[in-house]
This record gives C-alpha cells, structure tokens and sequence, in this order.
C-alpha cells in the first residue's frame, strides 16, 4: 500500500498500550532524579560531555566490516498526515542566470524540521520544562526570536562514540511495534540480553520500533495521535548507564502520552532533565538488516549537524560504520 491518508489507521484509544498511566506528581519526582545539572562545563554541551577521546577510538574500533550505513529519511516534500509542513526544494538556477561556460545548476532548500518528516537532532534549547532548560537555565530570558543563546546547536558540534540500536521489533518477533506501544525498561533489559549488548557510558542509544516499514507497507498515519516509543519508565535505566545520545524512527516518546499534562515526557526528561540530545525520524531499515547480518548491534556512530548559531537543533544524516 501507499501512503494514501485514507489507508490509514485510525489510532488506538488513549491507554491501549502506552500506559501505565503517571501522575504530574510522579513525573516530576523522576525528572528530578534523572536530572544532571551542574554537572558538566560547558553545560551547553550536556551529556555530550561524556564522550572522550578514548571513547572514540573504542567506537572507531568497532569497524570490521567497512559498511557505511547512512540513517536518514528523504527530504520530504510531499504534504501527509505525519508531514503537516513539507520541506522546501526548488531549482534557483537552470543554467540561465550567471554568464555562460560553464553551466551552473544551483537549488534552494528550506524546512520547518522539528516535526515527524525530518531527520533531525533536537539540541538542549529545543525543550524546557517549567520554563526551564537544561541545567536550570530561564527559557524565556535564553531563547527569542534571534534564536537561543543557551543550548543552541552550534555548541553540540559533531559527535563520535559508539552506537547501540535496540531492534525491538526483532526481540519480540513482530514486524514492527504497534502504534502506541510504549517500550519499559523491562523491554530494555530485555533487548540487551536478546542482542547480546550492554549499553554503557557515552553509548547514543537508537530505538527501532519499525515504523519505517509499517507506513510503507500499511501507509501513513498520525504519529502524534499514535506511536510507539519509550514509557518515561525506561529513562532511569538509561540514565543510570550515563548515555549521551537517544533516538529512533520515531520521536523518542510513546504516544499518546502517558503522562497527565505533558505532552513529550521523553522530550523533557533527555534533554531538561539529562541534557542528552535526542535524534528524531531516523530510518534504521537498512542498520537493521547490516546489524543481523553482522551479528552484531553496536557500531561507530557519526553524528555531524549543521553549524547553526542560535538553533534549536538541525536537519542531520547520522551514519553508522560496521
């Protein structure tokens, strides 16, 4: 099937799946616990920090096979029920507007990516949690229209560690996860031992749910309505293992929500909370295949966004080296 809207599923009722159900109160008393300001100089960077030099030359030890697997969705510029803002790209030049000899073909590009299209990286100013940012810096005096003067991702700059994927799908010997379905720690625990990994400190942790396949083998659908992803149980497991990066095909978080009042509790715990940048709509198809036919799930994981003073993340085409 296509992705024709009227394909679509209509998305589960709220509680099927995505529970159990947490409290204002309990979310913040495990916002608090996860929390790590303070910590780090530059605290803009976050848990970024934590990668070092030596944990690159373990993730570059990695490389065995040589395969280069690139992990990003195509630019979208089609509109659909998960692509309510299209990407932008016309021709600006056919040839026709500088001097002749030799022909310039030249093209523009634009896109409002922080959405469910995009490939992307959300830096630490995307979030804040009771008007706060990470490390308990004032939203509303640091982010404007100028952009943001914490957080922004100019300050990430390229990352370099080792990379884990857990292939949920793959564990539970389904196709792909349902929308909906939220993914616990115990779910965690359980693809570590099943993939023969343990996440560890500076790892970047990357959730395949599937989603990719199931839009285009079932069409496209409403992913803020309905997604699989992590119950905010998971994040003390991963804090615990001090990672530095978190992503997926999805966004991360389990939709609908199951945290009364807040829309993005993984949102807001990563990346206010423990100041770990979170990487969105990753198509992980193709790492999928490359890691079980490896035998293995860990690789070298290169993560390089634009340099963009004052933004709030960047489009991105992370790789990962087998």
């Amino acid at each position: 099937m296509t992705g024709n809207p009227s394909d679509a599923p209509s998305p589960p009722p709220t509680g099927a799946g995505n529970g159990p159900a947490v409290t204002r109160r309990e979310f913040d008393a495990l916002f608090s616990a996860v929390r790590t300001w303070g910590r780090w100089t530059p605290a803009d960077r976050g848990a970024w920090n934590r990668v070092t030099p030596d944990h690159v030359r373990r993730a570059a030890a990695l490389v065995r096979d040589g395969a280069v697997i690139p992990l990003a969705r195509p630019w979208d510029t089609s509109a659909g029920p998960d692509n309510s803002r299209p990407a932008l790209h016309f021709m600006s030049d056919l040839g026709d507007v500088e001097a002749p000899e030799p022909t310039t073909h030249k093209d523009f590009l634009a896109v409002d990516y922080h959405g469910k299209a995009v490939s992307h990286l959300d830096a630490l100013s995307h979030i804040a949690y009771r008007g706060q940012l990470y490390d308990g810096r004032p939203a509303g005096e640091l982010v404007d229209s100028q952009g943001a003067r914490f957080g922004a991702v100019a300050a990430l700059g390229p990352l370099v560690t080792r990379g884990v994927l857990l292939d949920l799908p793959t564990v539970v010997g389904n196709a792909w996860l349902e929308p909906a379905r939220a993914v616990h720690s115990e779910d965690v625990a359980a693809a570590e031992r099943a993939l023969d990994v343990t996440i560890g400190d500076g790892d970047a942790v990357l959730l395949r749910t599937g989603s990719i396949r199931r839009r285009r083998e079932r069409g496209a659908w409403n992913p803020d309505a309905a997604s699989a992803g992590f119950h905010v149980d998971a994040l003390p497991l991963l804090a615990s293992r001090g990672i530095a990066l978190l992503g997926g095909d999805g966004d991360s978080d389990v939709r609908p929500s199951p945290v009364e009042g807040v829309h993005s509790p993984v949102h807001a715990l990563a990346i206010a909370a423990m100041g770990v940048p979170l990487l969105d709509n990753l198509d992980l198809e193709a790492l999928s295949t490359a890691c079980a036919e490896a035998g293995r799930h860990v690789f070298l994981l290169l993560v390089a966004p634009l340099n963009v003073p004052g933004g709030t993340g960047s489009p991105v085409t992370p790789v990962a080296v087998l």
